[in-house]
């Protein structure tokens, strides 16, 4: 057995692709954050139809092309006057690379797993306005500003839009031109920095938290400038004020919590594009730092590529939560297990009235009532206490932000308690590392046992005062997708930490003493393998280091000089 060889190989982009990120790119540092910027506007003969890509470069399918048309208006039954906000979520076509492939692995190295960049979705942010406007044929004046990126910056590009889409619609390309210059001179997004982003006039603050931190930064202290400062405190998913998303249904957030964590497939009809998304991208957050691993699409109509997949009544619901306005999805959806119907989100002093769980078959009309239509049964207690908390704040006023603080971090470490026993079991699966020695395979990472993981329960169960079925709960997860994308990521980030502490141990190694009697076809391939080694680290950018790193390229060299001048002639060529 070779003694340098790993079973568990860690996988990353081509050469070639590694040296294509190191040539300059035109609008690199645009779609560092955006793919790109499109107007949409209603054709009296073709409907909703795209005016204006920028930058003109940008290749978007005709099927990204049609999705982003549809999605960027809301449907009729909306009937959404003034300015109106919202955003979607759309499957990228297939055989789409990103063109900014390089930075992307390094930034999603670092970001945590609830804000890392998207390899297959895009995210769309909406500034929609429709004005009575005599001068067009049907009276009203239609169009949107539509920002498409990767990143789930809701919050930033929400702001954003707040800034340059008043200003498009009075001055048109001209400005949108400025507004993406202005964007291609902003620095990269890295996790851990505050990053100042200028655009018309305006500085917008940004602290994207690194991926050690599970819970939003601290807000930033402001800087001596001239120049109005927005600042973005924290990358969530939306913006901070979640209690509006929950205030009808606070006395179900154990519902909406399990419902989420379990993967379930779920429909949030709502009065609007803005409730709709809002209430969506609030849902996925809920479960936070744990990423959601299904599909979720903050705004779906029936125009969808994906409406036959997700309608389809011959298989089960699949695991994605929609969010839908056109009332016509009451039929559509009346076979789904879980639907949410929702009013319009006004925040008052008044106590909301809080929606009820009702049957499923009593959502059959397009006038339903507002409510949560499921069967379902929640696996723990509610906690009395913290819903009467939230409650009483409302009806003394208290501040939403200071409400919205309470309700994330609630569930924020309701979320940790329940991943922090599955945690330390991965950790017992480790192998020791003492058992890492330099003269053989890396020892193996044990599996996943639910079995034995169950057993662990007993003494390190959660640490909450949550009554409930903690055991049921924990083998319905196990069926979810979450628990799929989360232990293949942890599975990824053990095999890394094996790796990283075997090349320690081959750094730490005398292997000038072992190379003495080994014969120059066994030192060859001794010095390929660690030569890969070495790239491995770097490239990954294992947490091995660098002097140790050096030692080990320096014996490579004596080991190198101790060989025969052709074999030496031949191994600095490769």
């Amino acid at each position: 057995m070779d003694p340098f060889d790993s079973s568990d190989s860690l996988e990353g982009p081509s050469k070639t692709a590694a040296t294509n990120a190191e040539v300059p790119v035109p609008w690199s540092r645009f779609s560092a954050w955006l793919e790109c910027v499109c107007v949409v506007t209603f054709d009296l003969e073709l409907g909703q139809a795209i005016e204006l890509v920028y930058p003109h470069d940008v290749k978007l399918t005709e099927k990204e092309k049609t999705s982003i048309c549809y999605l960027s208006f809301p449907d009729s039954y909306s009937g959404c006057l003034g300015d109106t906000q919202f955003s979607f979520r759309l499957r990228q076509s297939v055989g789409r690379s990103s063109s900014w492939f390089g930075h992307e692995d390094a930034y999603n190295r670092d970001a945590p797993v609830t804000l890392q960049k998207e390899h297959a979705h895009f995210h769309g942010y909406v500034y929609f306005r429709q004005v009575k406007d005599a001068s067009v044929k049907r009276g009203y004046f239609q169009k949107s500003l539509v920002v498409v990126s990767r990143l789930p910056f809701g919050n930033l590009f929400h702001s954003l839009l707040q800034v340059i889409a008043p200003e498009y619609f009075e001055k048109h390309e001209p400005c949108l031109e400025t507004v993406c210059n202005e964007i291609d001179q902003w620095p990269a997004p890295v996790p851990g920095q505050t990053l100042n982003l200028p655009v018309m006039g305006v500085v917008m603050q940004v602290q994207i938290p690194p991926k050690v931190e599970t819970s939003g930064g601290s807000p930033v202290k402001q800087p001596q400038t001239e120049v109005p400062t927005i600042f973005y405190y924290d990358t969530v998913l939306i913006d901070l004020h979640v209690i509006r998303c929950f205030q009808s249904v606070l006395i179900h957030m154990q519902m909406l919590w399990e419902l989420m964590l379990l993967g379930e497939p779920v429909v949030v009809m709502a009065p609007s594009p803005t409730v709709s998304s809002e209430t969506v991208l609030a849902l996925v957050s809920a479960i936070a730092p744990l990423r959601y691993c299904g599909d979720y699409r903050p705004y779906f109509t029936i125009h969808d590529s994906e409406f036959k997949e997700y309608t389809t009544r011959t298989q089960a619901p699949p695991n994605v939560i929609l969010g839908v306005t056109n009332p016509f999805f009451i039929k559509t959806f009346h076979c789904w297990p879980h639907i949410i119907r929702l009013g319009d989100l006004k925040m008052s002093g008044d106590l909301p009235k809080q929606v009820k769980v009702k049957k499923l078959a009593k959502l059959k009309t397009l006038d339903t009532k507002t409510g949560i239509y499921t069967a379902y049964k929640t696996f723990l207690h509610k906690d009395k206490s913290f819903i009467k908390r939230l409650l009483k704040g409302i009806q003394k006023k208290r501040p939403s932000e200071v409400q919205s603080a309470i309700l994330r971090r609630h569930l924020l470490e309701q979320t940790e308690s329940f991943i922090l026993p599955l945690e330390r079991y991965l950790e017992s699966l480790m192998p020791p590392q003492r058992s890492m020695s330099p003269w053989k395979t890396p020892p193996q990472i044990r599996s996943f046992s639910q079995d034995e993981f169950m057993k662990t329960l007993e003494q390190a169960g959660p640490q909450l005062t949550l009554k409930g079925d903690w055991t049921g709960l924990y083998r319905r997860f196990f069926r979810s997708p979450n628990f799929d994308g989360w232990y293949r990521l942890r599975h990824r980030e053990m095999t890394q930490k094996v790796e990283c502490l075997h090349l320690e141990a081959i750094c730490a190694a005398d292997l000038l003493t072992w190379n003495k009697d080994k014969s120059e076809v066994e030192i060859v391939d001794l010095i390929l393998k660690l030569r890969e080694k070495l790239m491995k680290a770097r490239k990954h950018q294992l947490p091995v280091k660098e002097e140790l790193l050096e030692k080990l390229e320096q014996s490579i060299q004596t080991i190198i000089s101790s060989l025969p001048e052709d074999l030496q002639t031949l191994l600095h060529r490769q």
